[in-house]
């Protein structure tokens, strides 16, 4: 039983990840391709604006479609089949808007076609781009999925009714704060954008860890929320701005195979650790992985100035 419940926590986290539209999968659908769009037709001045706007529109529609969706089928006696003929419409929607109102740039250059993942193609990629797919990796690592906000909520008296609301809070303070941070990122220091956001989900990560009365998780989720939109447009602005531009889509598909990997892994790991140890462990070790992300930006910054 104690075994079932960890790869049950383990299996709902994962079902989460990353980015909250399984971000695995999605990073390669369609994620990797549209930030690679997004880098290419924005001025490299104005790119952590961009992203930062991407991240909060994404993260509206992340939590709108749901709500919409559970109003829908209360509306309409649990008929998903009409449901889901609704949401065929902003899909159509996105796929004309792709083809009539977004211009790639002109190339001048005839490329052939090659394969993205050559070895020529991989040591194009330069060494800052590889540090920030370990920086991508870590940040990960140290937040595991967001499913065990929602277990955290659980234990603390809420409602299963209005357990989803948690994730709903967190997505609006994530899309509220994306773009201001994003914008914020093409006028400071991102090491020092990236020093702020471990700082707050440290801070989330031990008012979790504290207690789980109601109001102890929800502020945690905000702090969570706060961390998310500081970090994932910066993160994928640095990305743009260390890639070459002819492979921004293969820089984006590597970094999101490496986050995903990371999250499978943390979220296994942070499941394994709320059965066994309980669920502060859990918070406390993200915490700890916070930490020492921050000392080796530390040592890299250090190793740079010599």
């Amino acid at each position: 039983m104690a075994n079932a419940k960890s790869w049950r926590c383990s299996a709902t986290a994962w079902a989460h990840s990353p980015s909250r539209c399984s971000r695995w999968r999605r990073a390669w659908a369609w994620c990797s391709p549209r930030d690679a769009l997004v880098a290419d037709i924005t001025p490299p001045e104005i790119r952590g604006a961009a992203f930062g706007l991407r991240q909060s529109l994404d993260t509206v529609g992340a939590f709108l479609g749901p709500l919409l969706a559970t109003g829908l089928m209360l509306l309409w006696a649990d008929d998903f089949r009409s449901v889901f003929w609704v949401a065929v419409i902003p899909g159509m929607l996105a796929v004309l808007l792709l083809l009539f109102g977004v211009r790639e740039p002109q190339r001048h250059e005839e490329h052939k076609p090659t394969n993205p993942i050559s070895r020529a193609n991989l040591e194009r990629l330069s060494p800052a781009y590889w540090w920030v797919v370990i920086i991508g990796a870590v940040f990960t690592l140290a937040r595991f999925s967001e499913a065990f906000l929602v277990l955290r909520a659980q234990q603390g008296g809420i409602s299963i009714a209005l357990v989803p609301l948690v994730m709903v809070a967190m997505n609006l303070i994530y899309s509220a704060t994306a773009y201001p941070f994003g914008k914020l990122s093409d006028s400071i220091s991102h090491t020092k954008m990236l020093v702020w956001g471990l700082a707050v989900l440290i801070a989330a990560d031990l008012v979790l860890a504290w207690d789980d009365h109601s109001g102890f998780v929800l502020f945690g989720v905000a702090l969570w929320g706060i961390h998310m939109g500081i970090t994932q447009g910066l993160l994928a602005r640095m990305v743009a701005d260390t890639a070459p531009a002819g492979l921004l889509g293969t820089a984006f598909g590597f970094f999101n195979l490496m986050s995903g990997i990371a999250m499978l892994l943390a979220s296994v790991l942070a499941g394994l650790m709320w059965d066994k140890l309980g669920a502060a462990s859990t918070f406390y070790s993200g915490a700890a992985i916070c930490v020492l992300a921050l000392a080796v930006m530390g040592w890299r910054n250090a190793t740079l100035r010599a």
